[in-house]
């Protein structure tokens, strides 16, 4: 009898042997990479003696074909009820509706974390000489900042009154052509981002965490994100971290938590990886550091991504490239980023066996180049294989 996972008192999960968990297949390529990617979750499963009940649900094209809507409130209800489940890339619709589906589920649940860990795997082609110290879990986060889509469209009505309100109000001279955004940055949105990373440090045993921002700047935004970091720290965390300010450096047996300038920041994953670890920050740097992260890896198509509010319980866990239309139904593509989606689901839940086994049968694989064409084409003496059979070769090394 398959159950719902469920919320204890807490606020962790309870979780069955079981559970049912709700998923999209996604656009494009979700019809070659979601089925793959299930291959290998389900063989992991009943490696552990657990078994799921995937739940389909619709969002996207395919809904938009058979509902007439792009994201039903069914679709919405389910992942509410049911708390936890996991998704394939998703089109977002052309001159009308939704700005973004995945935006738009991030924010009606609530989910404030994208959880984007980036770690390298032995044997994945990289264009840096050490992929091997990129080795950093990234909490972005996800329902304010510019994402938030507070926007006004040059020449409108609406951008108008808004030039003439804040020059009226503040003194600001806008060009009567901008179109002009609002980016809120709240105490609320930053300190429940970074709890959730220190929690996750002091659980997972990390050295580390990095406050990351534009506060040189952006000073009432950027800057206060970096300021409320460190308040959080010394209010909620002085047991198990300090700030860099209140150590020297030096934090002893406790986790550091330090901050650094976000265009620094890019530069210096590339050239010294090894002193970052938790790294905490807001939107739009988060989805610009976590790209290039990726590619430090082994690309996007490789890229795990959790979406998660740890208060509610309510977690989706996605592939975090395109749909790659071109390519779908060839069954061609690379399933790593839903594939490792799912692991990280997997750690979520508490089923960190099976999480494991996945993640070593997948290096094994690619170790013995078995690879799809993105990687074999980068890698000498590779064996190209399709997208099923890339999910086959992980499933007979678990």
């Amino acid at each position: 009898m398959a159950d719902k996972i469920t919320l204890n008192e807490d606020h962790t999960l309870n979780v069955s042997d079981n559970p049912i968990i709700p998923f999209i297949e996604g656009d494009g390529t979700g019809v070659d990479i979601w089925p793959a990617a299930k291959l290998v979750l389900d063989a992991a499963a009943t490696k552990v003696a657990k078994t799921i009940e995937w739940k389909e649900v619709l969002a996207g094209e395919k809904a938009f074909n058979e509902t007439g809507e792009w994201l039903p409130q069914e679709t919405v209800d389910t992942f509410q009820n049911y708390l936890i489940g996991i998704k394939g890339p998703l089109t977002t619709p052309i001159g009308g509706g939704f700005r973004s589906l995945n935006v738009a589920l991030r924010q009606i649940l609530d989910l404030y974390v994208c959880l984007r860990p980036v770690r390298w795997f032995n044997g994945v082609p990289s264009p840096v000489k050490r992929p091997e110290l990129v080795d950093m879990v990234i909490f972005r986060e996800n329902t304010e900042d510019i994402y938030a889509g507070l926007e006004v469209e040059s020449g409108t009505p609406e951008a108008s009154k808004l030039i003439e309100l804040l020059h009226d109000s503040f003194g600001w001279s806008i060009r009567e052509d901008s179109g002009i955004g609002i980016k809120p940055v709240s105490k609320t949105g930053s300190q429940r981002l970074q709890r959730a990373a220190l929690d996750y440090a002091v659980k997972h045993g990390r050295k580390s965490l990095t406050l990351v921002h534009k506060g040189n700047i952006m000073k009432f935004t950027e800057g206060a994100f970096r300021n409320w970091g460190y308040e959080l720290v010394r209010e909620e965390f002085s047991d198990v971290a300090v700030g860099w300010d209140d150590c020297g450096g030096d934090p002893g047996d406790k986790i550091l938590v330090k901050d650094a300038i976000a265009d620094i920041t890019l530069q210096q994953v590339l050239t010294r990886p090894a002193e970052f670890d938790v790294i905490a920050t807001m939107n739009l740097n988060g989805d610009y550091l976590s790209d290039a992260l990726a590619a430090q890896v082994g690309g996007i198509g490789i890229a795990p991504g959790g979406n998660i509010n740890y208060v509610t319980g309510h977690g989706i866990f996605e592939a975090t490239h395109g749909t790659a239309p071109k390519y779908a139904g060839q069954d061609k593509v690379n399933p790593g980023s839903v594939l490792l989606s799912g692991v990280l689901m997997f750690e979520h839940l508490g089923w960190n066996e099976a999480a494991a086994s996945i993640v070593s049968a997948m290096e094994k694989t690619i170790a013995d180049k078995i690879v799809t064409y993105d990687f074999a084409r980068l890698m000498d003496g590779a064996t190209e294989v399709k997208c099923s059979e890339f999910a086959s070769a992980i499933v007979d090394r678990l």
